[in-house]
């Protein structure tokens, strides 16, 4: 698995150097960009970490570069870091998913504490897309009958109770409860229940 990498995006070669050796001595990869547009260009979704942001650049500014690494499914944790701020600002970079907004100057440690949790949350994020994709992949596998049984099971309904909702027998449900749960490799209902609002809530 790829190390997590600190991405910082600030026009200011001064800050750059000095964030870089700051992670670099913390023990952290780091890789720094002159502009948003440079970032953009050489950045791979696939690429774990969080991304360190000025705001007032040349050309693309932060917020703007914020907002359309929104669009993908595994942007990076964005720490908005700038001497420009307002309440504002601070507002748009928040809502558009920014895990800190710090202001420069800035406290090292406070700093450090805000990388290690958006790391954190990358991490738990894309480890929670992983084992989407497996659920999801299982879930192809079901009959549309078998699909119908798991969204009643998931309901919380018993087997009785699906029957008559379906108008089949209670064994014939039994059997693809079964199914179900053989093909989503589920020892039970409550593990199959997590499997599927865990997808739920990252769909």
């Amino acid at each position: 698995m790829s190390v997590p990498t600190v991405f910082v995006v600030d026009d200011d070669d001064a800050v750059r150097r000095a964030l870089s050796r700051m992670l670099g001595v913390a023990g952290y990869e780091v890789t720094t960009f002159a502009s948003a547009e440079s970032f953009l260009e050489s950045y791979d979704p696939d690429s774990p970490g969080c991304l360190i942001l000025d705001v007032r650049m040349p050309g693309m500014d932060g917020l703007e570069l914020q907002q359309k690494l929104t669009e993908q499914s595994l942007a990076p944790p964005v720490i908005i870091l700038t001497a420009h701020a307002d309440v504002p600002m601070a507002v748009d970079a928040l809502q558009d998913g920014a895990v800190a907004f710090i202001e420069k100057p800035f406290e090292k440690e406070h700093l450090l504490e805000r990388i290690e949790r958006a790391l954190q949350h990358d991490a738990r994020r894309r480890r929670n897309q992983s084992e989407c994709a497996v659920v999801q992949s299982r879930l192809n596998t079901l009959t549309p009958r078998e699909r119908e049984v798991l969204d009643l099971l998931v309901e919380g309904l018993a087997v009785k109770q699906i029957a008559v909702r379906l108008g089949t027998q209670r064994h014939t449900v039994k059997h693809q409860r079964a199914s179900v749960l053989r093909k989503m490799e589920s020892v039970s209902e409550v593990e199959l229940v997590k499997a599927i609002a865990l997808l739920r809530s990252e769909s």
